[in-house]
């Protein structure tokens, strides 16, 4: 094979490798607004905002739902739990309830909590206004903190639900702790 003959074919291997890597950069530049798409009309991702409220902000006081509040940490040395139990709320009324999250190791550790609701489609009528679970948490070592929970049951939930358990389970985010405590040993 000639000189000439072989930078013919390695210029044009060189257009096909430039043509593909535009074709790979412009795939993945588009994959981040498609991806939003996708989650805003399926719902999922939905957790780091605040709910819309209730279109009804009238208070049904002639019954009374009993709210059940549970917490757990998967695999992360915190203690997490709510101040109360249970309470009895009227539909419509303005909520707010505590939970205290403890770090008990001697190193900093990063999480976010994700809800859960008993039963599930009571999900869509607890209406939560401000909450812990729209951010990520950064604990210092040993650091205690109390986080409050605003929410709103629709009065639209069926007559025949009496008790709604609102359960959030914390989950250690390993990327960022692990940035976390780099952060700590240098400064």
């Amino acid at each position: 094979m000639s000189v000439a003959a072989r930078a013919l074919d390695n210029r044009r291997l060189l257009v096909r490798l430039t043509i593909a890597a535009i074709v790979m950069f412009g795939f993945g530049f588009l994959l981040v607004p498609f991806y939003k798409t996708i989650c805003e009309i399926s719902g999922v991702n939905r957790l780091l905002s605040a709910d819309t409220p209730a279109a009804n902000t009238q208070v049904d006081v002639t019954r009374l739902v009993a709210m059940e509040f549970d917490a757990n940490a998967h695999a992360v040395p915190w203690r997490f739990t709510p101040e109360r139990a249970s309470l009895d709320i009227h539909p419509g009324a303005l909520v707010r309830v505590n939970y205290v999250l403890e770090n008990t190791t001697d190193r900093a550790i990063v999480g976010q909590a994700v809800p859960s609701y008993g039963p599930r489609f009571a999900a869509q009528y607890v209406k939560k206004l401000d909450c812990f679970c729209f951010r990520q948490q950064k604990l210092a070592p040993r650091e205690r903190r109390v986080m409050p929970v605003v929410f709103v049951v629709d009065p639209s939930l069926p007559a025949d639900v009496k008790t709604v358990t609102l359960s959030y389970t914390f989950f250690e985010i390993e990327g960022a702790t692990r940035a976390a405590n780099e952060d700590g040993a240098r400064g």
